[in-house]
Order: C-alpha cells, then sequence, then structure tokens
C-alpha cells in the first residue's frame, strides 16, 4: 500500500466483526450525560469514509450522520471548523438538536439545513478533517480511514463522474486541484496521530465488506 505523504503505514491488521467494532466505538465513546457521543471518521478522500460511516450507523441505534462537505459545500475546502464548532459541534455538546444552515447555502440557492435530532445517540462526522485539531476537544472518538493514496485517487474520479457527471479529464483536474490542498492539510495537522482506531480503507485481507472489517490490531 502506497500512503499520502507523512503517512506512517498502519499495522498488523486483522479482520473483526463490523457490529463488535461499532460496539467498540459506542463503549470507547462513552454515555455522555444529556448529549449524544460523537464519533468522527477521517480519511483521504477516496478512502471510504462515508461508506463506513453509513455502515456505522446501520448498526448504531438512533446515530446520525454529518458530512464535512455539506459544512463546507461552496465556502473553502478545509477553513470551516469555525462553522463545524459553531453550528454542529457546540449544539450537540450542549445537548440541543442541530438546524443548521451553513452561510454558503443561501447564497448559492441551496435550501434546507443539515439536521440532526434531540434523541440522537450518536453523531457521526464524517470527512477530511472531521478529526483535525482545532475540533478534537469536541469529538468522543476518532477513526482514521487507511487508503492505498493511487486507489483513493481512482476511486475519488469514478465517484466524480458517475455522481455529477463531469468528463474524466475535467474530474481527473478537480481532484487534483482538490489534492494540492488535502496533502499539505493532512500534513500538517496529522490527525492519524490522534486515532482510536485505524481502519483499512482499502483492506490487504480478505473479508466480507458486508459484515467485516479490516482494522489494525
Amino acid at each position: 500500500m502506497r500512503l499520502g505523504p507523512g503517512e506512517p503505514a498502519a499495522g498488523p491488521w486483522r479482520v473483526e466483526r463490523l457490529d463488535l467494532v461499532a460496539r467498540t466505538l459506542v463503549t470507547a465513546a462513552g454515555s455522555p450525560p444529556s448529549r449524544p457521543r460523537v464519533i468522527a471518521v477521517d480519511g483521504r478522500g477516496g478512502s471510504g469514509k462515508s461508506t463506513l460511516a453509513a455502515r456505522l450507523q446501520q448498526r448504531i441505534a438512533g446515530a446520525a450522520v454529518v458530512h464535512t462537505d455539506d459544512v463546507a459545500w461552496w465556502h473553502s475546502r478545509f477553513g470551516w471548523d469555525d462553522l463545524m464548532i459553531e453550528g454542529i459541534l457546540r449544539p450537540l455538546h450542549a445537548g440541543q438538536e442541530v438546524h443548521y444552515q451553513p452561510p454558503a447555502w443561501a447564497a448559492r440557492g441551496r435550501t434546507g439545513h443539515i439536521d440532526v435530532p434531540g434523541t440522537a445517540s450518536t453523531v457521526i462526522v464524517e470527512g477530511v478533517g472531521a478529526s483535525r485539531r482545532e475540533v478534537a476537544h469536541l469529538i468522543d472518538v476518532a477513526v482514521w480511514v487507511q487508503s492505498d493514496f493511487a486507489e483513493a485517487e481512482r476511486r475519488g474520479v469514478r465517484r466524480d463522474v458517475e455522481r455529477d457527471g463531469l468528463d474524466v479529464a475535467v474530474a481527473e483536474r478537480e481532484w487534483q486541484e482538490w489534492a494540492a490542498e488535502e496533502v499539505p492539510f493532512l500534513l500538517a495537522d496529522q490527525p492519524w496521530e490522534r486515532a482510536d482506531l485505524v481502519v483499512a480503507g482499502t483492506p490487504p485481507l480478505p473479508h466480507d465488506p458486508e459484515t467485516e472489517l479490516v482494522i489494525m490490531a
């Protein structure tokens, strides 16, 4: 596995049942009084964060997912920590429901809000920088999804072509523009150093992707 700049290789790896991993994360996050647990799923673009967050949500009763991409939308690729803190994390820590519209939404004609019900047991914050240094004190448990650098790019370009209908050349150019900011951001922040659990986004071991994960032993 060829990793991104500055990222140390995790391992050794082992296969674990997804439901047991979910239970372990819930236990590690504890039972904060009057507020939901906050679990961050961090990793490079194309690493498999969104898929992992959705699978964890299915196995944690009462869980909700917040995507950093929704907070950052047309604001800044990585200069959104203040929005995440004020719009999402502080209300959660105060035991309040979240009903938040990031400032760029109205200006760009995007309707709706980021909503998290006050009854949520757990909030999974997913995205590049979800466990970044500025928000780490408001996160109960951090997961880092380690991935092969080239494979993550291939996944990301394919996703953008299929989801957004982009021409391959356009998707590749936009990916390089993203990477030009992502690489130095992660190199400076090093979120893998704060991870409570490392999951293989490009798994080196055979496993059942529906019921199992490959995690650092």
